[in-house]
């Protein structure tokens, strides 16, 4: 009863990267020998140059396979799939140029066919994998190459589950059995329910079944493993959630404590050699978009020298370990409230019924009136924090992290010391996921999340995704 159609795919992706990568450097050796007639750095033949690349490309295949891009796990992850195809394109192609130095064999004929190979091997195997999943989909909505899935449980996850598996045609998975109550919901209770697994083994469904989810487990260890038994038996697919979903969530390492098998949940995966690259990088980036953006700092310093006095603005916030920091802003409250809290400069314009709504919306009022004309252009360009890269420099805040919380905050949300066992940062995935437009408590989630769930291909993503969100000017108000 085993479903191979995903061992079939991913032969398919393999043999797919390799023909891409041949096209891409025979197009490449085609771009500067064939149609540019300039004079080549020495004269390689088209066969020896496509038999040695032939020899190369297995350990091409090879670097792509250790990036694991063919794991399932990264099937439905493009932006990282994306992020990996680049690094691999690269490793490989400085694979074969370190060939060619070790074993001093001539494989270009010109220096460019590298750089046109390099471009072309990222551009065809993106192109092949895009195909390959749109036909992939496709053959999904004929049912080749369905996952036949059996269900065991009856708590919230078990629900959400099934309608997160349920639409076949996009996930490729096919529920053909419910082992547990009947869930109470129209789009649900058309599904097949099973009162017991023992009514689910005597029925046809169990021959066809290639994968079993238990969302629970029982009380009685007996009828667990009567479930992992069968599958075993069967060859079938056996996965479960554990009880307590959190726990298992951030970075787990398996390993013997004395004899004994242990696993170590822990707070976040940034930990280790992780923490450093993090470190190195908000450095690295920090430094150079300070270095880009300094004229534009100096002119607005400047200018909000002369309208709004101090151009400087810092606040306290808390970031990682609880440790309390003065995060920097450019100033856009207009010069009459500096230095006063959002209830005193309320007060003295005597609208003090803003003050209530400017707190109840995680302090943000739609066209505050303290804010002045530049200080709104400031804050929808994202300008106006700028001077928080001094802030990653000096090791304050990083690049992507939670939002930076106010000391205040700290005993009003949940699971507080799990986001501050990271630094804060200037984005991060509220800011991507919609900033402003989703409620306070759901970018407190997200921040969670981030927190459990590091890893360095999410902070390029997020950034990438920043940038985006900051020239199309949304979410920023």
């Amino acid at each position: 009863m085993r479903n191979n159609s995903l061992l079939i795919f991913n032969i398919f992706l393999v043999i797919g990267d390799f023909l891409a990568l041949v096209f891409a450097f025979s197009v490449a050796y085609i771009l500067r020998v064939t149609l540019d007639h300039r004079a080549l750095s020495v004269a390689i033949h088209a066969r020896t140059y496509l038999i040695i690349f032939l020899t190369l490309l297995p350990f091409w295949i090879l670097i792509f396979a250790l990036l694991n891009l063919y794991s399932s796990q990264f099937l439905e992850k493009r932006f990282s799939e994306i992020g990996r195809l680049l690094i691999g394109s690269f490793i490989g192609t400085l694979f074969v140029i370190s060939y060619s130095y070790i074993t001093n064999i001539q494989i270009f004929p010109a220096r460019i066919v590298t750089l046109y190979g390099f471009f072309l091997a990222f551009f065809f195997v993106l192109l092949f994998r895009t195909l390959a999943r749109i036909i992939r989909k496709e053959l999904f909505k004929v049912n080749f190459g369905i996952n036949n899935v059996v269900i065991i449980g009856k708590n919230k996850t078990t629900k959400l589950l099934i309608t997160l598996l349920s639409d076949t045609p996009l996930t490729g998975y096919n529920i053909i059995g419910i082992i547990g109550p009947v869930i109470s919901d129209i789009a649900l209770n058309h599904f097949k329910y099973f009162d017991d697994f023992g009514s689910f083994i005597n029925s046809k469904t169990a021959t066809q079944v290639h994968t079993i989810i238990q969302t629970e487990l029982f009380a009685s260890s007996q009828k667990n493993d009567e479930i992992l038994t069968f599958a075993q038996e069967n060859h079938i697919a056996y996965r479960f959630v554990p009880g307590n979903n959190e726990l298992f969530t951030g970075n787990m390492t398996v390993d013997l404590f004395h004899s004994i098998p242990i696993i170590a949940v822990h707070q976040t995966p940034l930990i280790g050699w992780g923490k450093v690259v993090k470190r190195l990088f908000d450095i690295a980036v920090a430094s150079l978009l300070f270095l880009i953006f300094s004229p534009i700092m100096l002119i607005i310093l400047i200018i909000l020298m002369f309208n709004h006095g101090d151009p400087i603005f810092s606040q306290t916030r808390l970031s990682r370990f609880g440790s309390k920091i003065k995060i920097y802003k450019f100033r856009t409250i207009l010069k009459e409230y500096n230095r006063m809290s959002p209830e005193d400069g309320f007060n003295k314009m005597n609208r003090p019924e803003l003050a209530k709504i400017y707190r109840s919306n995680g302090d943000f009022l739609e066209n505050d009136p303290r804010i002045s004309k530049l200080g709104k252009f400031l804050r929808k360009t994202s300008l106006d924090e700028l001077p928080q890269l001094l802030n990653v420099i000096k090791g304050d805040l990083s690049l992507v992290g939670p939002r930076p919380l106010e000391p205040f905050e700290l005993d009003k949300y949940g699971k507080k010391n799990l986001i501050l066992s990271v630094k804060s940062g200037i984005t991060g995935l509220a800011i991507i996921s919609g900033r402003r437009d989703i409620p306070f408590e759901e970018r407190r989630k997200l921040d969670l999340y981030y927190v459990q769930n590091w890893n360095f291909w999410t902070d390029l993503v997020i950034l990438f995704k920043t940038v985006i969100i900051i020239i199309d000017h949304r979410g920023a108000k």
